[in-house]
């Protein structure tokens, strides 16, 4: 059995962290699918500036709907609408056959809104909207203006990926504002099964302390963040706050593990997904991640819900001088600063190739 099915054997959920035209025209994501037990899919700026910018798949559409008078980020987001719409359709069954827990697709509001409350809520009711299809996460950052339109969206119906969240106190604040949201809708006599994810990026804590501290402790704190991540989520949905939510519908906002993919070379390349499995939680994983947990990858024991050695591990690196939550902040603010570097790279690729291909 490939290492990817004992994964979804186990009850954590394979996602795929890319997006591409190409991967739906050649039927790569059917077949990871088929053979690979990925259950969904995250996509972000850098992905989609990656796609488009390497590949001419898109240039007809462009040429397209350039000729139609759009530009910019209009022209974009009907490109990332229908990629995402048929990577929605793909992953459907998947959704019918869980009740809505599994058989996600992800797009990002613009991040250029990333402190901005009211244009984030007004973007991801459009955006979901626009693509008509239940099994569309929106993702919105974590950020202190992004909670109050994560709970707004929860409380519209909107499903939910919380983006950008670095530490236990940030997935905590985006939890809390996902039951608002539910509370919300309970008392107003709604429907409280709306879908979200809490996605808590790993491998950018260990590439940020990697000069820092001894041999001994590279490659270990955002496996250590995560565990005292996994123990609070629990913590959480044994609430009697939540379990009351859930007695009136309510589902636990799953703990999604993203930025998985190995940054240093020394280390094994599947190192967070091995480390991180757990049921009832995602792991959304680049490409090449995913195929080598496929190639040669092992899953060992499951994560324990009380945390394991993480905070004796994380004492460790207190005493190495690593402030872990002066660096939670610095890395979600770095995060929501590369996402809109990226976007401004997209941004350049749509109008310049929209240049080129209108011309022709």
């Amino acid at each position: 059995m490939k290492a990817t099915q004992q994964l979804h054997e186990l009850g954590q959920s394979l996602w795929l962290d890319n997006i591409t035209r190409d991967i739906l025209d050649n039927g790569t994501l059917k077949r990871y699918i088929d053979e690979l037990s990925v259950t969904g899919l995250t996509s972000n700026p850098t992905i989609f500036d990656q796609a488009i910018k390497k590949s001419t798949a898109y240039d007809a559409a462009i040429r397209q709907k350039g000729a139609e008078g759009k530009s910019g980020e209009a022209l974009f987001f009907e490109l990332a609408i229908d990629d995402l719409t048929r990577a929605a359709d793909l992953f459907r069954p998947v959704w019918d056959r869980t009740n809505g827990v599994d058989g996600w697709v992800s797009l990002e509001v613009s991040p250029l809104l990333a402190y901005d409350t009211a244009s984030t809520l007004a973007a991801a009711k459009s955006l979901h909207a626009r693509a008509g299809r239940p099994n569309l996460l929106i993702k919105i950052p974590g950020t202190r203006e992004g909670l109050p339109a994560i709970e707004e969206a929860i409380f519209a119906g909107i499903p939910i990926n919380v983006t950008l969240l670095f530490s236990r106190e940030q997935y905590m604040a985006a939890a809390e504002a996902y039951m608002r949201g539910i509370n919300r809708r309970i008392a107003a006599g709604l429907n409280p099964l709306v879908g979200s994810v809490g996605s808590l990026f790993v491998s950018r804590w260990d590439a940020a302390v990697a000069s820092r501290v001894p041999p001994a402790l590279k490659n270990r704190l955002g496996i250590a963040i995560a565990k005292r991540t996994y123990k609070a989520a629990h913590e959480l949905f044994k609430s009697p706050a939540w379990q009351r939510a859930f007695n009136f519908g309510a589902r636990p906002q799953r703990p999604l593990w993203a930025s998985t993919g190995t940054k240093d070379p020394q280390a094994s390349d599947v190192l967070y997904v091995k480390a991180l499995a757990a049921p009832y939680t995602v792991n959304t994983m680049p490409e090449g991640t995913l195929k080598a947990l496929a190639d040669h990858g092992e899953i060992g024991p499951a994560m324990t819900l009380d945390g394991g050695d993480c905070e004796a591990v994380l004492a460790e690196f207190g005493k190495a001088g690593i402030d872990v939550d002066a660096l939670a902040a610095q890395l979600q603010e770095e995060g929501a600063k590369s996402f809109v570097n990226s976007w401004h790279e997209l941004m350049e690729v749509i109008n310049s190739k929209s240049a080129a291909l209108g011309k022709g």
